[in-house]
C-alpha cells in the first residue's frame, strides 16, 4: 500500500483543529482528547533530568536498556500475570508497538487481521503493514461477540486484536471472554494482539491479561504504555511482551528505522514501573471522580444512553437525535466551542454515537455537557 492512501488520524484530525483554535485564542471545552491533562509527576521527570545530566544521552541496545526491560519484566509477571523473561520485553512506544508487531508477524497482502467495531483506529497500521483489516462486531454492551468473531475467521487470518479496557467503548472483557477467544485462536494457529493501554485505569472488576494464559509468551503479543497510567503521552514510553521470535524481528524492525529509544526516557520509565502503586493513586482518584461526574450529567439528558464505564476514561454514549455523528461532532465544535469525537470514526457500529473523554478538569466536563444537553434539545 502506498502512503498517500492512508487515511490520517480520525481523532487527531479533531483534535488538531480544536488545537488551531485554541492557539487564535479561541476558548474551546474539549472532552475529545484522549490523555491524562495532569502534569507527568515531578518524580519521575527528575528521574529523567538526573540521567540526562549524568551522561545518559547516547546509543543504547535496540532492544531497550537492561534496566527497563527488567523492570518490565517484573512487572508483568507480578502484575500481569504473564510468565516472561527479559527476552520477552522489548521498549516500544505503543502505537508504534503495534504497527511493528503487525509487520512482525505478517506483511503479505492476503493477510487479514480482525479489528473491534466500534474500537480503536487499528485499520491503518494493518494497511500499512500490508495486510487487510476485517471488523467483527461487539455486542451492544461492547462485550465480545464470539460467533462473530468465528465467522470471520479463515485461512488468511493471520490476527485479532483485542483492546481491554476498551477505546472508545470503557468496556472491560471478562476472564471467560479473553479465555474463551484464546482458545479459538490457539486451535486457529491465529495471533493475537492485545492492547492494554488502558490496563491501571479501573473502576470495576479486574483486569485480566489474556497473555496470562501462556506459560511463556507465544500466540499473544501484549502491549503496554506509560502514558495514560503516568500521564506520559509526551514521553512515547511503552513496551512489549512476545515470544522471542517475535522480538527478534522487533529489534530488526527498530535497527533499521530509530536505532534506538532514549535512555534517560527508559530510565524514568523504569522508575515509574518500580512504583506505579504509589505514583498511580492521585491520577485514578480524579479519574474516577470525573467518571461520577459525567455520569449524573448524562442520565438528566433526554435521548442520551450509555453503557456504564468499566476502565479508561471514555464513555461513548448513544443518541436519538437525526443527526450523523460527524455532523453533529462539528457543528457542536463551530456553534458550542465543545468538543467530542464522532462515533462512527470508531467503526461503522460507532454511528449515532460519539465518545466523551473525562480524563479533563471537572469544571469543564459540567460545563461540556451542559453545552452538549443544550445542543441536543435543538435537534428535537
Amino acid at each position: 500500500m502506498r502512503i498517500e492512501d492512508l487515511s490520517g488520524s480520525k481523532s487527531l484530525e479533531l483534535v488538531n483543529l480544536v488545537f488551531d483554535k485554541l492557539s487564535k485564542g479561541e476558548k474551546v471545552i474539549s472532552l475529545a482528547i484522549g490523555e491524562p491533562l495532569q502534569d507527568t509527576d515531578k518524580e519521575i521527570i527528575d528521574y529523567a533530568t538526573k540521567a540526562m545530566n549524568e551522561g545518559k544521552t547516547h546509543y543504547v541496545p535496540s532492544p531497550g536498556i537492561p534496566e527497563f526491560r527488567e523492570s518490565a519484566t517484573e512487572k508483568v509477571k507480578r502484575k500481569n500475570g504473564i510468565g516472561a523473561e527479559i527476552e520477552n520485553v522489548i521498549f516500544l512506544p505503543s502505537k508504534f508497538a503495534i504497527y511493528s508487531s503487525l509487520m512482525a508477524i505478517g506483511m503479505n497482502s492476503n493477510m487479514e487481521v480482525l479489528v473491534p467495531d466500534p474500537g480503536y483506529f487499528y485499520d491503518e497500521p494493518i494497511m500499512l503493514s500490508g495486510m487487510r483489516p476485517v471488523r467483527y462486531r461487539l455486542n451492544s454492551d461492547f462485550s465480545l461477540n464470539m460467533e462473530e468473531i468465528e465467522s470471520k475467521i479463515n485461512k488468511n487470518t493471520k490476527g485479532i486484536i483485542i483492546n481491554d479496557p476498551g477505546n472508545p467503548t470503557g468496556k472491560m472483557f471478562r476472564e471467560s471472554e479473553l479465555k474463551a477467544v484464546y482458545e479459538l485462536c490457539l486451535k486457529n494457529n491465529i495471533f493475537i494482539i492485545s492492547d492494554e493501554a488502558y490496563e491501571d485505569i479501573i473502576f470495576k472488576g479486574i483486569h485480566k491479561s489474556i497473555g496470562s494464559f501462556e506459560k511463556r509468551p507465544e500466540l499473544v503479543i501484549s502491549i503496554f504504555t506509560l502514558s495514560k497510567t503516568f500521564a506520559m503521552t509526551g514521553w512515547r514510553a511503552g513496551y512489549l511482551v512476545a515470544s522471542p521470535k517475535i522480538i527478534k524481528n522487533l529489534v530488526k524492525y527498530i535497527e533499521n528505522t530509530v536505532t534506538c529509544f532514549p535512555p534517560f526516557i527508559q530510565l524514568a520509565s523504569a522508575f515509574a514501573l518500580r512504583n506505579i502503586d504509589r505514583l498511580v493513586k492521585s491520577l485514578l482518584e480524579d479519574f474516577k471522580n470525573n467518571r461520577q461526574i459525567i455520569m449524573d450529567e448524562l442520565y438528566g439528558i433526554n435521548g442520551i444512553e450509555f453503557n456504564e464505564p468499566e476502565g479508561a476514561f471514555y464513555v461513548f454514549p448513544s443518541y436519538k437525535q437525526k443527526i450523523k455523528s460527524t455532523v453533529l461532532a462539528n457543528n457542536l465544535l463551530n456553534l458550542k466551542s465543545i468538543a467530542v469525537l464522532p462515533g462512527v470514526a470508531f467503526g461503522e457500529t460507532g454511528e449515532n454515537h460519539f465518545r466523551i473523554s473525562y480524563s479533563g478538569k471537572t469544571e469543564d466536563i459540567i460545563a461540556g455537557i451542559m453545552g452538549l444537553k443544550e445542543f441536543l434539545a435543538s435537534y428535537q
